[in-house]
């Protein structure tokens, strides 16, 4: 709607992890070099995990771990936790390519065969990783399948490297003492937090560069606004810009300011938050109608 207005080739703020449009502050490379020395030799076939915020980029980092594994390395990548121990198993298996025709009801036949075919990925000098995605949502059940795993090896090492991703309840789920096991086998964690302020003005600008834009429309009194509603989460400031720049289109605009900035925030954030922004103001209108009230009374009283 707005990108010829601006100059734009394409839409600066999709939500979508569209590897173009990566912006990698220090703290997203050294997530993703904490995930690149936990996939290879560093993680010893033990897991690896990462946590964030919803919105701060963890599935982005997950593509530029994919991008960047070597060539002689498998990738089962599970999107869906919600499955049961063996809905997992048969998962991971069909996402090798290992076919799981009449022995998708047992989870023995089904983990015999992601051996046999984790012996002949070794045997070729391949690595095997399994990525899953939202790991906050597995049940205790599936994560304890997920530690089974690691035990296939060889005499000499593990046949399998495991990646956790997830929000912060993640953490909380394996400080659980029934899954103590599996959390002293992470060998490499990481938490995402969001952007600082000047981070958060950098991926703006790189975001409107690689669109196209010859130049931010984005003020600095925007951009202040900017990271103050978004709390510098990626995600979120994408919503919040986005909305911003149709803001600064309809209003045949070519900057963005920052009660544009505000306008947008109000109508993508919870309406909740702009209600009970000012308690006192309702406080003070209840006491005005309490107050004339009490002077009727007195008026019209006997």
């Amino acid at each position: 709607m707005y990108l010829q207005f601006f100059g734009l080739s394409e839409a600066p703020f999709a939500i979508t992890p569209d590897p173009a449009f990566v912006y990698l502050s220090p703290e997203h490379r050294d997530a993703l070099a904490h995930l690149l020395y936990g996939v290879g030799q560093g993680g010893a076939g033990g897991f690896v995990q990462l946590t964030g915020e919803v919105g701060t980029g963890k599935t982005t980092m997950c593509r530029c771990l994919l991008e960047q594994l070597p060539e002689n390395t498998q990738v089962a990548l599970v999107l869906n936790p919600l499955l049961t121990p063996g809905e997992l198993l048969a998962t991971i298996c069909e996402e090798l390519g290992i076919s799981t025709d009449g022995i998708a009801g047992s989870s023995k036949a089904l983990v015999d065969a992601l051996n046999a075919h984790l012996l002949r990925q070794h045997a070729k000098g391949r690595r095997v990783v399994v990525m899953i995605d939202e790991a906050q949502n597995l049940s205790p059940e599936a994560l304890e399948q997920v530690r089974l795993l690691t035990n296939l090896e060889t005499p000499k090492e593990k046949l399998l490297q495991m990646v956790l991703l997830g929000q912060p309840e993640l953490r909380q789920l394996l400080q659980r003492s029934d899954l103590r096991q599996l959390a002293q086998r992470i060998t490499a964690r990481y938490h995402l937090k969001p952007l600082n302020q000047e981070e958060s003005r950098a991926y703006v600008r790189h975001r409107m560069m690689v669109a196209g834009a010859q130049r931010s429309p984005f003020t600095r009194s925007a951009l202040s606004a900017l990271y103050q509603r978004s709390g510098g989460v990626p995600r979120l400031i994408n919503i919040i810009a986005d909305r911003a720049l149709a803001g600064a289109y309809a209003r045949e605009s070519s900057r963005v300011n920052a009660r544009l900035i505000q306008a947008a925030a109000n109508e993508v954030q919870p309406s909740e938050t702009r209600v009970r922004s000012n308690p006192w103001r309702g406080l003070a209108a209840a006491a005005a109608i309490l107050g004339l009230a009490a002077v009727s009374l007195a008026l019209w009283g006997p």
